[in-house]
């Protein structure tokens, strides 16, 4: 698999903050499939329950 370089805004509160975000965002996208990550974006964006259900699970 090839690799691309983008270049982003993200949105936090800390430079620290952005750059942990950054980091979890490119864990996901090595780990789930296109698929599996465009769900995931749909379900966190247009089902604020799941995504409710989802943070306790995780305990955040």
């Amino acid at each position: 698999m090839s690799k691309h370089n983008f270049t982003v805004t993200i949105e936090a509160k800390t430079a620290a903050d952005a750059e942990q975000k950054i980091k979890a965002l490119t864990a996901l996208a090595g780990k789930l499939s296109v698929r599996e990550l465009s769900k995931l974006a749909h379900i966190v964006q247009h089902d604020p329950v799941k995504t409710a259900q989802a943070k306790i699970y995780l305990n955040v």
